[in-house]
C-alpha cells in the first residue's frame, strides 16, 4: 500500500526568492491604479499619463520586466487612455535622433569587424610607452577618443579584450603582479583571481574615459540623444538649436578634456601610487618601470603582428574621417554647412550617418575585381564581401536601446500633451526666488542621485522633462537646468549599474562592487565640480543668451498657462 504523499507546504521564501518578478509585475500597477482611478474619476488626462509615468519608472528601477519590454507599455496605454493616438506614439520609437544612434552603433561595428580599434590603441600605446602610468594614459586616451565618436558602451566592450591582453603580458614577463592574493581578497573554489589595484585602474580608466568622451559629441552616449529629442519636442522655436558641432564646443575643452586630465590624476594617486613613492604600490609601480622595455618590446611585435592597414582598414578610417566631418559641418552656426545646401527640406545629421552606413555595406574589401574586368578566365568563383556585414551587425547591435529611447520620447510627447509636466513643475515653485547657481545645484544633485541606482538612459527620460517645464516656471533659461544635468547623468561612478561601462568592465573583469565605489568617488566629485564650472562660464561663451529668460521661452510659458 502506497504510503499517503504529505501535504505540501507553500514556503513564502523560495516563492518570493525565484517568483518576485512576475508578483512585483503584477503588484506595481495596481499599488499605481489610484492615479488611475482619479483620472478617470475626474476626467483628468494629467492622472491618466502620471500613472503610466510612475508605473513605468517603478518598473524599471525593478527590472521585473526588462527595461527594453517596459519602454512598450505607451503603445498600448497611451491610446487606450485616450492620452496619443496609436501613430503619434509609433512615430516617437523611429524618429531622427534614434536614427542618430542606432547610425553611430553600425559605425562602431563597423570598426570593430575590421579590427581597427585594435591597430589605434597599440599604436597609442607605442607612442606613449610602456610604464604602467603611461600606458594608463595611452588605453584613456583612445578610449576618450572612441567614445566621442561611438556609444561608449561599444567602446568599452572593444577596450577589454586589449587591456585583458595587456595584462596578461605583464603577468607572464612579471613586470608587475596583476591579480590580488588569496589574502588580499579571498575568491572561492573556482572563481578567478581578483585584479590587483593597477589592473582595476586600467579596466576602470577605460569605462570611464569611454563615458567622459561620450559627453562630447551628440552620438557619444544615448543621455545626450535623449536631452537633444527632449528639448527639440518641447522648445521647437528655440533660437539656440542644439547642434552636433555646438554641442561638442560646449562640451570638449572642459567636460571632457579638463575632466579626463583629472581623472587621470585621480586614479594613479589611488591606485597607481602617485605622490606615494614609498608605499606598496608606489614601489611595485618603480620595479615595473624598470621592466617596462620589456613590455614595450611585447607591444611592438603585437603590432607588427597585425602588418600593414589593410584596403578594408583603410577605407574605414576614411568613411569614419568623412562622417566626422559631415557631422561637424552640418549646421555648425558660425558658417553656412551642407544642409544649408538644402532648402526645400531640412537635412539632419541622421541623414549623414546614414550615407556613411549606405557607403560601408556597398563597398568591397578589396578591389582587386578591377583586373578581371578585360582580362581572361580563371576568373573568381565567388563574390568579395562588403566593408560590413549584415549579419555581424544584426547579431551585435544593441536593437533593445533603440526601443529604450522611444518609450522615453513617447512618455516625454504624453507628458506634453497631457500637461503632466506642468503639473510637476509647479510643485516646484518653492524654488522660485533662489539664484540660478542654487538652482543647478539641486537639479544636477538630484539627476546625479538617481542615476547611481538606475540605467542613465532611463533617468534621463524621466528627469528632463521635468527640467523642462521647472525652467519655465522659475523662469530660467531652459539650456542651464536641462543641459548640464544631462551631462551629470553619465558621471556618476560609485556602482557597476550607474554607467554601462561600469557594467561591462566589472563584469569582464569580475572586479568587486566595493572596489568601483573606491574608484568612483573622486571622479563623480570632480564631474559634478566640472559640470557648475562648465555651465557658468565656457558653457555661456557657447550659448551667450543662456544667462537669461528668452522671449521665445515666454511665449511658451504663455501658451501652456503655467
Amino acid at each position: 500500500m502506497a504510503e499517503p504523499e504529505e501535504p505540501r507546504k507553500f514556503a513564502v521564501g523560495p516563492c518570493c526568492k525565484y517568483h518576485w518578478r512576475g508578483k512585483i509585475t503584477i503588484m506595481i500597477p495596481i499599488i499605481t491604479s489610484p492615479l488611475l482611478i482619479l483620472g478617470f474619476k475626474n476626467d483628468m488626462n494629467e492622472y491618466k499619463c502620471l500613472y503610466i509615468i510612475v508605473t513605468m519608472a517603478l518598473l524599471w528601477v525593478t527590472e521585473s520586466l526588462p527595461i527594453y519590454i517596459t519602454a512598450l507599455l505607451p503603445i498600448v496605454f497611451c491610446p487606450l487612455f485616450g492620452l496619443l493616438d496609436s501613430a503619434d506614439v509609433c512615430r516617437m520609437y523611429f524618429t531622427d535622433t534614434i536614427v542618430m544612434f542606432l547610425g553611430g552603433l553600425i559605425v562602431a561595428l563597423g570598426i570593430e569587424y575590421c579590427n581597427l580599434h585594435t591597430r589605434i590603441a597599440l599604436r597609442v600605446i607605442r607612442i606613449v610607452g610602456g610604464s604602467p602610468r603611461r600606458l594608463l594614459v595611452g588605453l584613456i586616451s583612445v578610449s576618450v577618443f572612441m567614445g566621442l565618436w561611438i556609444s561608449n558602451s561599444a567602446g568599452t566592450a572593444m577596450m577589454c579584450p586589449i587591456v585583458k591582453a595587456i595584462i596578461n603580458e605583464m603577468d607572464v614577463n612579471n613586470i608587475f603582479p596583476v591579480y590580488m592574493t588569496q589574502e588580499e581578497e579571498p575568491v572561492e573554489e573556482g572563481d578567478p583571481p581578483h585584479p590587483s589595484k593597477v589592473s582595476i585602474a586600467f579596466y576602470v580608466g577605460v569605462a570611464y574615459a569611454s563615458t567622459i568622451g561620450g559627453l562630447g559629441t551628440l552620438i557619444g552616449t544615448g543621455t545626450n540623444l535623449v536631452f537633444k529629442g527632449i528639448y527639440d519636442q518641447r522648445f521647437p522655436t528655440s533660437t539656440e538649436e542644439i547642434t552636433f558641432a555646438n554641442f561638442m564646443f560646449y562640451s570638449i575643452p572642459i567636460m571632457v578634456v579638463c575632466n579626463i586630465t583629472l581623472v587621470i590624476i585621480a586614479l594613479m594617486i589611488t591606485n597607481l601610487g602617485l605622490f606615494r613613492p614609498k608605499s606598496k604600490t608606489g614601489r611595485l609601480i618603480k620595479e615595473a618601470n624598470i621592466n617596462r622595455k620589456l613590455l614595450e618590446e611585447v607591444l611592438r611585435q603585437r603590432h607588427k603582428d597585425l602588418g600593414p592597414m589593410s584596403c578594408h582598414e583603410i577605407q574605414i578610417s576614411v568613411l569614419f574621417a568623412i562622417m566626422i566631418l559631415l557631422l561637424i559641418t552640418h549646421r555648425p552656426g558660425f558658417f553656412p554647412g551642407w544642409s544649408d545646401l538644402f532648402n526645400a527640406v531640412q537635412a539632419r545629421s541622421s541623414a549623414a550617418m546614414i550615407f556613411i552606413i549606405l557607403l560601408m555595406f556597398s563597398l568591397p574589401t578589396q578591389y582587386v575585381f578591377f583586373k578581371y574586368c578585360c582580362g581572361k578566365p580563371p576568373f573568381p568563383g565567388q563574390a568579395l564581401d562588403a566593408l560590413l556585414s549584415w549579419r555581424f551587425v544584426h547579431d551585435n547591435i544593441a536593437w533593445g536601446l533603440l526601443l529604450l529611447l522611444g518609450g522615453g520620447f513617447a512618455l516625454a510627447e504624453a507628458s506634453q500633451r497631457t500637461g503632466v509636466n506642468i503639473m510637476i513643475a509647479r510643485a516646484m515653485q518653492i524654488l522660485i526666488g533662489l539664484p540660478s547657481l542654487v538652482v543647478q545645484i539641486i537639479t544636477i544633485l538630484l539627476s546625479m542621485f538617481f542615476s547611481i541606482f538606475n540605467s542613465n538612459v532611463v533617468v534621463a527620460n524621466i528627469v528632463l522633462p521635468i527640467l523642462c517645464e521647472m525652467a519655465l516656471v522659475l523662469e530660467i533659461h531652459p539650456l542651464i537646468l536641462t543641459l548640464p544635468s544631462c551631462l551629470a547623468i553619465s558621471m556618476c561612478y560609485f556602482l557597476p549599474v550607474s554607467t554601462p561601462p561600469n557594467a561591462i568592465v566589472a563584469q569582464y573583469a569580475h572586479i568587486k562592487t566595493k572596489y568601483i565605489a573606491c574608484c568612483g568617488v573622486l571622479p563623480t566629485i570632480i564631474g559634478f565640480l566640472l559640470t557648475i564650472l562648465n555651465t557658468n562660464t565656457w558653457g555661456m561663451v557657447i550659448f551667450p543668451k543662456a544667462g537669461s529668460f528668452p522671449d521665445w521661452a515666454k511665449d511658451i510659458k504663455n501658451q501652456t498657462n503655467i
